[in-house]
């Protein structure tokens, strides 16, 4: 039997799962924790992924290996391979002016014809115009500009040098200067933030291509042999999730840390609103996507704010009404990037001395988190995609209440595979894609499916759409 690894380096923690590279059977798995806020050392991760690696029992036996990673983050190297300073995460909203002033310059119409993206601060390219404005000393020390999985690919591999850095079109399509029609960074673009263009940039590898590993991989990272090991290109981890959760055509919403809608195209996006970025897929398509900055942790928030576990919260969220007897959360508990509202914060309209009940407001708090994603899948069917059935994956998914509400919300079937590492899972299907070339990954068998169907409840979202109206019309 064949192994191959997946690794995905999330925000909050580096998973890798062992499979079966001609079944996708799970062999075994890892995980280990990373620290929390906006900017991180990326050490940190190497330490987490090692950790993690040893708790999957090590590479010894794996034949190939792909990381997939949290997307955006601006990690700066020296010409000698050293961190210039701590990475700025996705969800680090310092650069927005940055973000406002990148739009401005040339007109958000002309950025999503260009690259499919309107910048906001997510995006690595309003972080280094923030660096270049606010570090420039840092600014002048960059090398090198990577992501969080280039980097790791980078560290695993072993050889420190900056021309050795890869990465894949999914990532770097959410860069801001990288064209995922013509397969080609943007200088120009780079050079619009930065100030110059001549940092080095990862090679771009197609979805199947690798390189070789060490010629013998460390005992830190579970090498024991001499044989290398395939480093698949790795991606960003949404796509690594569309390959995971085999999504195909369907339209997929992730409630991990941030909430996500999106759906395999054949033509990149091009939407000047911001709503939806026009990424690459990591099968050499494209990923139209819409993401909130809240998801699973406007649940986490609740149920500590109500004193209560996440359990409890599904079911006093279950007790209440559709609609919560008029209760609305606009959960913008970190800021928003759709709508973009890097300053906002959140907020419950419509408590009355009779419905400010902690049932009421755990059933807002998830009927809030879903409309959030409800205006990003609204965004996608402007843009073309058959919005008649939802896929609901991650960490929040799990919520009976999540599950049985969000039907009401969206206004279509939604379909909940079995609870997995589907970034991870999608990482380790492109590892094994390295092994057997083609045209398309591996088939693998997916985890069965429940459906769920409920009449739609247009009044939660008209009301919703009023309360968050509110910070717009500021």
């Amino acid at each position: 039997m064949t192994l191959v690894a997946g690794v995905d380096s999330s925000t909050q923690s580096c998973k890798v799962v062992v499979r079966d590279a001609e079944t996708g059977r799970l062999v075994r798995e890892g995980r280990a924790a990373h620290p929390d806020g906006t900017e991180v050392h990326p050490s940190h991760w190497w330490s987490a992924l090692r950790s993690a690696l040893a708790d999957a029992g090590g590479l010894s036996d794996v034949a190939a290996l792909s990381v997939a990673g949290q997307q955006h983050g601006m990690v700066c190297l020296d010409e000698a391979g050293e961190v210039v300073r701590e990475a700025l995460l996705w969800n680090d909203t310092r650069s927005a002016a940055a973000a406002a002033a990148l739009t401005d310059e040339l007109g958000a119409a002309e950025w999503a014809a260009r690259i499919g993206l309107v910048p906001v601060a997510s995006f690595t390219i309003t972080k280094l115009r923030w660096l270049a404005q606010n570090e420039p000393a840092n600014a002048r020390r960059t090398a090198a500009v990577c992501l969080p999985h280039d980097w790791l690919t980078w560290r695993l591999r072993g050889t420190g040098l900056l021309y050795d850095l890869v990465t894949d079109r999914s990532d770097a399509s959410g860069t801001g200067y990288f064209d995922s029609v013509a397969n080609e960074y943007v200088p120009d673009l780079l050079s619009l933030a930065l100030g110059r263009s001549d940092v080095v940039l990862p090679q771009v590898l197609g979805p199947a291509e690798w390189r070789d590993g060490p010629s013998r991989l460390g005992s830190d990272v579970g090498g024991q042999r001499d044989e290398t090991v395939r480093l698949a290109a790795g991606a960003g981890d949404n796509a690594a999730a569309m390959l995971g959760v085999g999504g195909g055509t369907d339209v997929v919403v992730s409630l991990g840390t941030s909430g996500v809608v999106t759906a395999t195209s054949e033509v990149r996006a091009a939407d000047a609103s911001g709503i939806v970025a026009g990424f690459a897929d990591a099968t050499g398509r494209y990923l139209p996507l819409a993401c909130t900055l809240n998801a699973a942790r406007v649940l986490d928030a609740t149920a500590r704010m109500l004193g209560v576990d996440l359990a409890k919260l599904s079911d006093l969220a279950l007790s209440a009404k559709a609609g919560a007897e008029g209760v609305v959360m606009v959960p913008y508990l970190e800021g928003e990037r759709t709508p973009n509202l890097p300053d906002a914060t959140g907020a419950l309209h419509g408590l009355t001395l009779t419905n400010a009940t902690p049932a009421n407001i755990a059933r807002a708090a998830v009927e809030g988190m879903l409309c959030g994603l409800a205006v990003g899948l609204d965004a996608l069917a402007e843009q073309g995609a058959d919005v008649t059935g939802v896929r609901l994956v991650g960490g929040a998914a799990v919520s009976p209440a999540v599950r049985e509400i969000a039907p009401m919300v969206f206004g279509v079937p939604v379909t909940v595979p079995a609870p997995d590492e589907y970034v991870a899972n999608g990482a380790a299907r492109q590892a094994a894609w390295t092994l057997t070339g083609g045209a398309t990954p591996p088939e693998w068998t997916l985890a069965e499916s429940t459906r769920y169907e409920a009449e739609a409840v247009p009044e939660i979202r008209a009301r919703y759409g009023d309360a968050a109206q509110r910070y717009l019309s500021r």
